[in-house]
Order: structure tokens, then C-alpha cells, then sequence
């Protein structure tokens, strides 16, 4: 089954009122994708119905990805804080379940910001036994797991594709898997070939951004070796294009992820062109079969 196409819902907005999550599911659908990943900035709030709706009217697959904050870090040694991301994590999952998605991935393991010291013994035994619990009641309603590599910056869990490997071994459970991201990977990874392989049997998600969040093909990472590492390993999972813009998104969330510029402010060209640019180059490897 060939892969779902997919674009992350910041490209879009910042905002996921009923407005928000109706309008970004309407333009993912028209820039010719497959799926729409909702960012749970807020999973308490978030309107798990409307976009179980919009969804269905588009016929579009759902997603859905979070970072942890700091006071909900399942990393952390504090019993509170762990007990405070264990329930955030659980009611993102509840959120995923009721709007018809069936992935949940992002940095599920830690809180996503720079941290200051390296990850504790205890720190790694809580956030292994709170994903293990969480793989279990994602199994039960039918919602898979996908843990993002992520860099140096922004989690002291893990930053490579060996890495999240040897945290699955821990968390030993088949509905967590690895979610590969090209920014990311382009800063800490040593090519953009071998960690495809790696982790190609628990490869369950992938983020595609160019090494400036802007336009794909523009930057410095090497995405011809990345699809033909996807082609060589038969991945047939999502394959979701990732890009944000303080033009589009909140100031909150820009400062975040560090927006300190923006490379393009027209979201209904830079999600065209990203659909073009992944479809062409998955197209282009398998005419190697050719040869």
C-alpha cells in the first residue's frame, strides 16, 4: 500500500478553533494531500468532533502530534510532574481516538525544550514505563504510537534513529515506533541514508522539512538519498510535510521553535509545491526499478 501524503496543519494556522481545524482540513484536501496532522497544542480543548467531521467530509486521514511541556514532563524525576504528562498524554490519545485517527507522534517521551543537563537514570525509567502504559491504552482503541527524533535543542532523551531504537527496546511494546524527521536528521544524523535503514522495521512516521522550515528543496537537506532509503526499505507509512512561518502561526508557538524569520508567507503555494516535490521524488525512485 503506497504511503499517505500528508501536511501539518501549522502550515495552515495557528489557531484550532472549530474555524481553525474546519479550514485546515478544507485546504490540506485542495493542495492535493492525503492526510492533515493536528498539532494538540492544547489537547483538553481541542474539538475532537469537528474534526472527526471535517475529516469525514474530506475524505482525508487525521493525525496528530504534541511536545511535551515542562510541567508535564515524563522524563522528569518529580512524581508530579510525571503524573501531570502522564494525564496530558492520555487525553491527547482520547482526542485522536474520538476525531477517527489512529496515529499519535511528536516528543511523547520528554518535555520538547533545552534542557540543561543530560537525562537522569530515573528520568529514562519514568518516561519508558509512562510510554509502555500508554502504548497499551493506545492499543486498546485502535490509535499507534510514533516517537520523534528530534535534536539536541529541544530533548535530551534521544537524538538519533539509534537512539529512539535502543528507548523501544526498553519500552519493549510493537505499537511504539520510530518517527524519523528531515530537519531534524540533518542536524544530528550522520546522513540521510542509514538511519532509514536502521530503523526501517519500526519506522512508523515521517516528518519532511528542509533544513530552514522553508520551501522544499531550497535548503541543505539531502532528500534524494531519503527517498531512496524509503524506497529500499519499503516504508509504506505517512510521509507528512512539515514548515512553519510566525506569518501564519501564533507568536507563542513561533517563539517556541525559534521562527525567527519567515521564508515564505503563502501557505497555499508552499503546500502545492510540497505536494509536488514528495510525489515526484517518490515517482522518480521507483522508476530506478526501470534501469
Amino acid at each position: 500500500m503506497p504511503s499517505l501524503i500528508g501536511c501539518h496543519a501549522l502550515v495552515w494556522t495557528g489557531e484550532f478553533d472549530a474555524a481553525g481545524i474546519t479550514s485546515s482540513v478544507e485546504r490540506t484536501k485542495a493542495a492535493g494531500f492525503d492526510l492533515v496532522e493536528f498539532p494538540l497544542m492544547d489537547p483538553y480543548t481541542f474539538d475532537a468532533a469537528t474534526a472527526r467531521k471535517a475529516l469525514g467530509d474530506a475524505d482525508l486521514t487525521g493525525s496528530a502530534s504534541l511536545g511535551l511541556p515542562e510541567h508535564a514532563d515524563i522524563s522528569s524525576e518529580d512524581p508530579a510532574v510525571v503524573a501531570a504528562g502522564v494525564d496530558l498524554l492520555r487525553t491527547a490519545l482520547d482526542r485522536v481516538a474520538e476525531m477517527g485517527g489512529t496515529r499519535l507522534c511528536g516528543v511523547l517521551y520528554g518535555s520538547m525544550r533545552k534542557h540543561m543537563a543530560p537525562l537522569s537514570e530515573r528520568g529514562r525509567a519514568n518516561s519508558v514505563a509512562a510510554i509502555r502504559d500508554l502504548a497499551g491504552r493506545a492499543a486498546a482503541v485502535g490509535v499507534h504510537l510514533s516517537l520523534e527524533v528530534v535534536n539536541r535543542y529541544e530533548t535530551n532523551v534521544f537524538n538519533t534513529g539509534r537512539g529512539a531504537l535502543a528507548y523501544l527496546d526498553a519500552v519493549a511494546d510493537t505499537n511504539v515506533s520510530v518517527h524519523l524527521d528531515t530537519y531534524h536528521m540533518n542536524i544530528e544524523e550522520s546522513d540521510l541514508f542509514q538511519p532509514f535503514l536502521d530503523t526501517s522495521e519500526r519506522l512508523g512516521y515521517v516528518h519532511i522539512g528542509e533544513s530552514h522550515r522553508g520551501y522544499l528543496g531550497t535548503g541543505s537537506v539531502d532528500f534524494e538519498s531519503t527517498f531512496r532509503a524509503l524506497a529500499r526499505t519499503g516504508y509504506d507509512g505517512p510521509i507528512v510535510f512539515e514548515s512553519f512561518s510566525s506569518a501564519v502561526v501564533s507568536p507563542t508557538l513561533s517563539n517556541t521553535l525559534g521562527i525567527w524569520r519567515n521564508l515564505w508567507t503563502d501557505s497555499e503555494d508552499l503546500a502545492a509545491h510540497a505536494n509536488r516535490f514528495i510525489r515526484d521524488h517518490i515517482a522518480a525512485v521507483r522508476t530506478i526499478d526501470l534501469h
